[in-house]
């Protein structure tokens, strides 16, 4: 299964108004992409009582929302992301607690409306998640997160990102364009379209198959992984600065790339290989993002879906002066 990457459509909530124009969105979003009216009107609800949510308990934040490709489909993602301090969770969370202006039937019974639902809450601010799919869709959720947003919410994004799936195995990629809109566009979906064709092709090879063609594009930064999940090992290749990083509870470890623009110049990249990474997560993130980030310095984090861990390190590490995605994925390798 290839999942293609989508832009992250971020919702202001700074006004109850905005309230109802998120319950619109999110619905006519499920409505275009297979949701029925019953399905659909849970997306509704659920938005409504996120929107609500960060208005009540930090005055204003945001709903990010996103289709979720899936085997037999799509789904929806919405985040409600906030700076706020003294967010009540355990109050939140029971059934008839009134977010204002809702229905009040509490973030406990949301959870209930969803396939997934996760929560990170501390001083900094709260993430909500919610994953909606529809009734017929039986397929587990797909342990991975991405948050990418376009400077100054231009419609062309030259950050790209694209995660294949085969069985137990799992790659990914990030592609950085050089600089950013409809040219940097160009050169990450040059390179992406040919990723997708042989994701899980050797390595050193793959990425000259990349290389050849974005040529005649400003080129970029690249990197990927392939994930072995039978045999719990992971390849990395990259050339440029894309940020990549393995991590569990326990540690973290930077994975290398090599100097140069892939499209333009660069020298061959040797990948690096690591065993038994079960159970890490796979970090990747272009260079909208600082790199000065530490998940030990959020308890509990780690832990959490990595849609949630995705959109934290965006609010808190976002530069502000390019386009910024950072893909979260959770390794799971194969048993029996």
């Amino acid at each position: 299964m290839n999942i293609v990457g989508t832009l992250t459509q971020v919702l202001p909530i700074e006004d109850s108004s905005q309230i109802g124009y998120a319950r619109r969105t999110a619905q006519q979003l499920a409505e275009q992409h297979g949701f029925d009216e019953r399905d659909a009107g849970r997306v509704a609800l659920v938005a409504t009582e996120l929107a609500s949510n960060v208005l009540k308990h930090a005055t204003h934040g945001a709903l990010h929302l996103r289709v979720l490709p899936r085997p037999t489909g799509f789904g929806i993602e919405m985040l409600a992301v906030d700076r706020a301090q003294g967010f009540d969770l355990e109050a939140c969370m029971a059934d008839g607690f009134s977010t204002g202006g809702t229905q009040g039937i509490g973030l406990g019974a949301v959870s209930r409306q969803t396939e997934v639902f996760d929560v990170y809450a501390d001083a900094r601010g709260a993430v909500l998640l919610a994953r909606l799919y529809p009734r017929n869709d039986r397929e587990p959720d797909i342990r991975y997160g991405v948050s990418q947003h376009s400077l100054h919410d231009d419609p062309a994004c030259g950050d790209v990102w694209h995660l294949a799936y085969e069985g137990a195995s799992i790659c990914a990629l990030v592609i950085d364009g050089l600089g950013h809109g409809e040219e940097a566009e160009r050169a990450g979906r040059a390179g992406a379209k040919t990723f997708a064709l042989t994701p899980f092709a050797e390595p050193v090879m793959l990425m000259e198959d990349l290389h050849r063609d974005m040529i005649g594009t400003r080129g970029g930064a690249v990197a990927f992984t392939q994930f072995d999940g039978r045999r719990d090992s992971l390849t990395f290749a990259g050339v440029g600065n894309i940020g990549a990083s393995l991590i569990n509870a326990d540690k973290s470890r930077g994975l290398p790339s090599h100097p140069g623009i892939v499209g333009v110049q660069y020298r061959k990249a040797r990948p690096f290989d690591y065993a038994h990474v079960n159970g890490h997560l796979l970090i990747m993130y272009s260079d909208g993002l600082q790199s000065r980030w530490n998940l030990q310095d959020y308890p509990g984090l780690v832990h959490r879906h990595p849609a949630v861990i995705a959109s934290v390190l965006h609010r808190d590490f976002c530069r502000g002066r390019d386009d910024v995605t950072v893909l979260v994925v959770a390794l799971e390798a194969a048993h029996g």
